[in-house]
């Protein structure tokens, strides 16, 4: 099967589940696909959850409540949104595995550091061997990449990060982690009457 695990490290959520694509990761071949996520909603038309203040406060009490039942450490950075190009480039450029993505969200959300610029994320790109790191993510094919892997989300439909993609079929959010496993025991589950029946479902009313 084809795994493909799309991400920003702007999101908490992402963070939340990582621990679980890792685990993943070391059954099944994933391919980790940083993208940048204002873009993605900009092509959907929605606004984030941080851009709407109210859904703001909850979600960050949320994801702070959820690390604490997982045992998982959450420190949010020093301001939230921020800007994630240099630490999705710098992903890209330190070999865009789980070694590299492992070491930017520790630093992100494990210890509660910026990740909005590269000056912020030098101590992140020494410790994965990038000795110029602002050179690192100008490089032409770092920022090609990141556009593919965009134009990749864009071509399936991803409409929100953390998105694992398996054979093309999207499972949102670190929620929907064991509906993504219980498609990986049993595929045919996609297939259900039932299945069929809710994605297709006519609509009754629409907003203009």
């Amino acid at each position: 099967m084809s795994i493909v695990w799309y991400f920003d490290f702007i999101s908490p959520f992402a963070w939340l589940q990582w621990p679980k694509i890792k685990e993943l990761a070391q059954s099944q071949p994933v391919t980790l696909r940083p993208i940048l996520f204002a873009g993605v909603l900009d092509r959907v038309g929605q606004k984030g959850p941080a851009e709407i203040p109210a859904k703001r406060e909850f979600s960050y009490r949320h994801v702070l409540w959820r690390a604490r039942q997982a045992g998982q450490p959450l420190r949010f950075p020093p301001t939230h949104p921020f800007n994630p190009l240099a630490a999705l480039r710098l992903c890209i450029a330190a070999g865009n595995d789980v070694r590299a993505a492992d070491a930017i969200f520790d630093w992100i959300w494990g210890q509660g550091q910026a990740g909005d610029s590269i000056d912020a994320l030098k101590p992140v790109a020494a410790q994965l061997g990038i000795a110029d790191p602002a050179a690192a993510i100008a490089d032409p094919t770092v920022k090609a990449q990141l556009k593919a892997n965009f134009d990749a989300a864009i071509a399936e439909d991803v409409f929100g990060v953390p998105t694992l993609s398996i054979d093309g079929h999207l499972f949102w959010g670190g929620d929907a982690h064991d509906f993504a496993l219980a498609y990986l025991r049993d595929p045919a589950m996609w297939d259900e009457a039932e299945m069929h029946r809710v994605a297709t479902l006519p609509i009754g009313a629409a907003r203009i």
